[in-house]
Parts: C-alpha cells; sequence; structure tokens
C-alpha cells in the first residue's frame, strides 16, 4: 500500500527548550515535549505510589504475609511483560524479606489467560495464603470466587482494562481501574508490581521490619532492568513516568548491573550491553523471552530471568533463541498462507469496503497468530484478527489494530450488540485476544467489520509516515547518530525519529537474498552515506529509479570494531 508522507507539525515553543540541539529540538517539541523538566528521567521524577489505587489494601495483605511467614504464589502471564513481572515480583518479596514464595503461570495451550479456576486448583497442593497476580486478574471473576472459597486472599495487580465488574479479590491495583486517580494509565503489568513493591517496602520501613528482621533493606531500583524490558516489550506508550523507568532500567544494563538472564538474552541476540537501546529490547531481547510463551511454557522464561549465575542463565537463554528461531519459521509460513488468504478475499488490495479483517486457517499455530495480525496490519492498514484452532469446536484469535481504533472497545460493541458471539475477549487499543466458537467465526467477521467502519474517519484510512522533515547533509554523520540514540528512549508514543529527504541511489545491491544495500547522496551534495533497506525485496521494491525520496532512520553501523552512519530506510519513493 502507497504511503503518504507527512512532516510533524512543530509548535511554537518559546525559548523553553532553547540549548538543545536544533534537530532535537524539534523532535522533542513534535512529541509533546515543552520544558527540560521533561526530559528529567532521575527516579525522583517517578509519580508517587501513593497516588495509585487500591495500594493500601495490597500492602496490607503482602506485609501480614511477610510477618507471618505465608506462603505467597504469583501467577504469571505467558508474554514478555507477564514473565518480567512474575520474576520481579519473585525477587522483589525474597528481598524485602518474604520467607516463602513461588510462581505459576498459565500454558498458553493447555489453561488460557489469567487467574482461572484451573489455576487455582494447580496451586492448592502447595497451600498458598495469598495469591498476587500480575499482568492478569482484572477480569478472573471466577478464578478469584475458587481462591476465596478455598481460603486464599488475592492481590490483583494488573493494567488492563476491566470489564462491567471486577473480581471480589483482597485488593486490586491497576491503574485503569474506574475511579482510579493515577495520573498515568499507561503502565505496564511489571510496572504495577514495581509500585506495589515501593509502597511495600515504604510500610516496612516504617514498621521496622528490616532492622527487626536483621535484613538489610533492598534498593528497588536494581530490579529496573526487569522493569524496563517489560515496558518495552509490552509496547505501552513511553509517557514521561514509563521513560523514566526504561531510562534507568537500560542504565543499569548498559552498566552490567542486570539479571544474568538478561546478560544472556542479550548476548544471544548479538547485541553490545553496553550500547544497548530500548530498540534493541523491543526488536531482539523479547522476542526471544516471548518465544518461550509462544511455542513452549513461560516458565522457562521466567527461570532465565531468575537465575542467579551465568551459566545457567547462558543455558536458558540459549534455549529460548532456539525457540524463537523456530518461531521465525512457523512465522513466516503463516504470513505467506495469510497473503494468499487476503487475495482470496480480494483485499491484497484493500478498497474501501473493506474495514476490519478477519483470517483464520486450520494449521496456524496458536501462538504466533499474533505476530502474523501485526504484519498483516502494516501491510494493509486495517485492525485484523488472526484465528487459529483452540480445542473442541473453539478458535482463538489476536488482534492488531491501527491509530484511531481502539481493538478492545470495538469487542465490548461487538460483545453488546451480539450477545454470546464471543465467548470471552480482554485487552488494549491496539491490541486483544478472544475466543469464540468455530461455527461463528462468519458471522463475527461481519459484526467486527461493521463495528470498526464504524469507528473509522477518513483520517483513520489513510496510511501516513510521518516524519520529523529533513537532515541535512553536515547532520547525515556519526556525531548525529549518536546523539539521537541518545536522546531516547524511544518507543511506543515516543517514536523514534524518522527523517525524509531526496537522494541519488547508487550501488544497489542484495544482501542476505531480501535486503538492500546501497550509496546515497543527498540532494546537491557531494557527500554520501551508506543505506539499507530490510526485506525490500519481500515488498517488492523497485529499484529503477535513480532519485528517490527516502524515509528513513539515521543509525550507526558497527562492524569489525569500526563505527559509521548508516541510513536505515522505511519506505522508498521514486522523485518525479
Amino acid at each position: 500500500m502507497d504511503k503518504r508522507i507527512v512532516r510533524r507539525v512543530i509548535p511554537a515553543a518559546d525559548g523553553l527548550m532553547n540549548g538543545l540541539r536544533p534537530v532535537l529540538q524539534r523532535i522533542y517539541l513534535a512529541r509533546g515535549v515543552r520544558s527540560y523538566e521533561e526530559l528529567d528521567y532521575s527516579l525522583t521524577r517517578l509519580l508517587p505510589y501513593r497516588e495509585l489505587g487500591g495500594m493500601t489494601q495490597a500492602v496490607e495483605v503482602l506485609a501480614g504475609a511477610l510477618e507471618h511467614a505465608e506462603r505467597i504464589v504469583v501467577v504469571g502471564d505467558f508474554d514478555a511483560d507477564g514473565a518480567t513481572g512474575c520474576a520481579l515480583a519473585v525477587r522483589g518479596l525474597r528481598a524485602l524479606g518474604a520467607a516463602d514464595v513461588h510462581y505459576v503461570v498459565p500454558n498458553r495451550f493447555e489453561h488460557g489467560y489469567g487467574l482461572t479456576p484451573e489455576i487455582v486448583a494447580i496451586t492448592l497442593p502447595c497451600r498458598p495464603r495469598v495469591l498476587v497476580t500480575v499482568d492478569n486478574g482484572i477480569s478472573s471473576i471466577d478464578g478469584v470466587s475458587a481462591a476465596r472459597r478455598a481460603g486464599v486472599r488475592v492481590v490483583i495487580t494488573d493494567h488492563h482494562l476491566p470489564g462491567s465488574a471486577l473480581p471480589e479479590a483482597d485488593a486490586i491495583v491497576n491503574p485503569n481501574r474506574p475511579g482510579d486517580l493515577f495520573p498515568s494509565k499507561v503502565l505496564c503489568g511489571v510496572g504495577v508490581m514495581f509500585y506495589v513493591l515501593t509502597a511495600l517496602r515504604a510500610h516496612l520501613r516504617a514498621s521496622n521490619w528490616f532492622a527487626g528482621k536483621g535484613i538489610p533493606e533492598p534498593n528497588l531500583a536494581s530490579f529496573l532492568d526487569l522493569v524496563a524490558l517489560g515496558t518495552v516489550a509490552d509496547v505501552v506508550p513511553l509517557d514521561h513516568n514509563n521513560r523514566i523507568l526504561v531510562a534507568q532500567g537500560l542504565a543499569r544494563i548498559r552498566a552490567g548491573r542486570c539479571v544474568p538472564g538478561i546478560r544472556a538474552l542479550v548476548s544471544v541476540a548479538g547485541r553490545d550491553l553496553g550500547r544497548l537501546s530500548a530498540r534493541d529490547l523491543g526488536f531482539a531481547v523479547a522476542p526471544r523471552l516471548n518465544a518461550a510463551g509462544r511455542l513452549a511454557d513461560m516458565s522457562l522464561g521466567i527461570e532465565c530471568l531468575l537465575a542467579e549465575d551465568e551459566r545457567t542463565a547462558k543455558e536458558l537463554g540459549a534455549r529460548l533463541d532456539g525457540l524463537n528461531r523456530e518461531r521465525r519459521d512457523i512465522e513466516a509460513k503463516m504470513h505467506e498462507e495469510a497473503i494468499g488468504s487476503l487475495a482470496s478475499l480480494g483485499s491484497l488490495e484493500i478498497n474501501e469496503t473493506a474495514y476490519g479483517v478477519c483470517l483464520f486457517h486450520e494449521d496456524w499455530h496458536q501462538g504466533v497468530v499474533g505476530i502474523v495480525a501485526g504484519r498483516i496490519r502494516e501491510r494493509i492498514n486495517r485492525p485484523v484478527i488472526a484465528f487459529a484452532l483452540a480445542s473442541g469446536d473453539e478458535i482463538k484469535g489476536s488482534a492488531r489494530s491501527i491509530a484511531g481504533v481502539h481493538v478492545r472497545d470495538a469487542l465490548d460493541a461487538v460483545a453488546a450488540a451480539h450477545p454470546g458471539l464471543i465467548s470471552k475477549f480482554g485487552g488494549h487499543a491496539m491490541a486483544a485476544g478472544m475466543v469464540l466458537r468455530r461455527a461463528d467465526l462468519a458471522a463475527f467477521a461481519r459484526a467486527f467489520d461493521v463495528e470498526v467502519e464504524g469507528r473509522m474517519s477518513p483520517e483513520t484510512l489513510r496510511d501516513v509516515v510521518y516524519t520529523d522533515g529533513e537532515l541535512g547533509a553536515s547532520d547525515l554523520g556519526l556525531e548525529m547518530a549518536e546523539a539521537l540514540q541518545q536522546a531516547g528512549p524511544w518507543g511506543q508514543g515516543f517514536p523514534e525519529p524518522l527523517f525524509d529527504g531526496e537522494f541519488d541511489l547508487q550501488a544497489p545491491r542484495v544482501v542476505s537474498d531480501r535486503h538492500l544495500k546501497f550509496v546515497l547522496r543527498p540532494d546537491q551534495s557531494t557527500h554520501s552515506v551508506a543505506g539499507i533497506a530490510f526485506n525490500a525485496l519481500e515488498a517488492g521494491w523497485s529499484l529503477e529509479a535513480r532519485r528517490v525520496r527516502l524515509v528513513y532512520r539515521l543509525a550507526i553501523n558497527e562492524y569489525q570494531g569500526s563505527r559509521s552512519p548508516q541510513l536505515i530506510v522505511e519506505h522508498l519513493v521514486p522523485s518525479s
């Protein structure tokens, strides 16, 4: 699909950002930054835990469990946010003096999502006194009831949007709970758990717990490596609060002060620990951690993050890397089949009558449908749901949406208009999951398409690429590339800078059978710079034109100990 390239609007600054490089100033202004305070990523700038609702009750339950040496079982989730949150909860509670902490994580293929009655039953033989959910639980009405009937207290820590009813837990900490006054609604699961541990430590400090037990008071900031990884992996918007968490975690990782499991995952991903970026976390580290939950059991990923020695972490990291390679092979086959399905639907080149797209194949893998939905979404600029067989007559779908269409709300509207059509669902604005009967897929697809159409505006339908304008030839160097890298963390809601401009394209060549490398010369300049377009052949790019308009990122290419600037080309349009 053709892209429309639009330069971001740069509002007037009234001198508030003076002193910055002009390029950085316009980048920050275009992202809503108005003062240097919004670029202060020190921990003192974090929003206070006291503003997060339900904290008093959660601390009361957890402090009581610590004081009476009661068994605590953490219930995690099978994605990277849930895995990092589970590892943080276990490590953090133990550091605070909890004598008996265990965890359980649902298997995607056997148990489904969240604190279900089946998961509660699995925990009961080890006689827990408290269950703590991480990155799940806000919709676990039946599971919480089952735990309470068994005499087990439940603390829910979650960030997902709640339904019309809340579970009757002993405590619920969720910034998206109705009426919650916490200013940031975009904390992810591991972020919520970090806040709970912070509040619990303050309570224990005030009650003289650490001195009385003769244990050191832990520095919870040492766990921010896990928080940074989970926050980036969950693709939550990087508002100022989340940028603090990510920036602080990245600083610790780069300094080598991270858990052995993260160090192992960075190593198998072929990244430099000392120069790690948020992009590396999202595109290199997180997929390897997520591979465990997608293809096997996320316990493998959690054990990697809990490993205390380098040898164990490396062994587990290697296994996760192997699963990720297997995941890529499965994904490639499914993506090819999805393209074929689009063609058979007449939607390969999407038209004005197709809005929400549903795809299903009997052989598709449950753990990979979300990735395929995301790739097709990028291709056609429409909300996409990819379905796979679950069990019996049920199918599971994973949705990926576009800006302007809140997919979880769209599913809620479909469920309200067609009672019983969706068995269960949940999620966010940009991603969601659901279960329905296979026989109802056609009816659901029609209802989803109609609902999405009603939520789309002409502006939503335009496939727009926003850029930060043009870089002069003198800025296409290593110094500016390093400045841009250090100016992050970049991510969802605070996008990495993209630039556009016209270039002469020279010496194109294919590498690794699907990528294109070339030499680029800016307009009216003798200066040249290397460029690469990943997966360009798969996208059907033509290089017949030698004068092109590019949308690109300015990055650093590191090869055999040398570093040089390189343009990572995202889009290419022949110049007229």
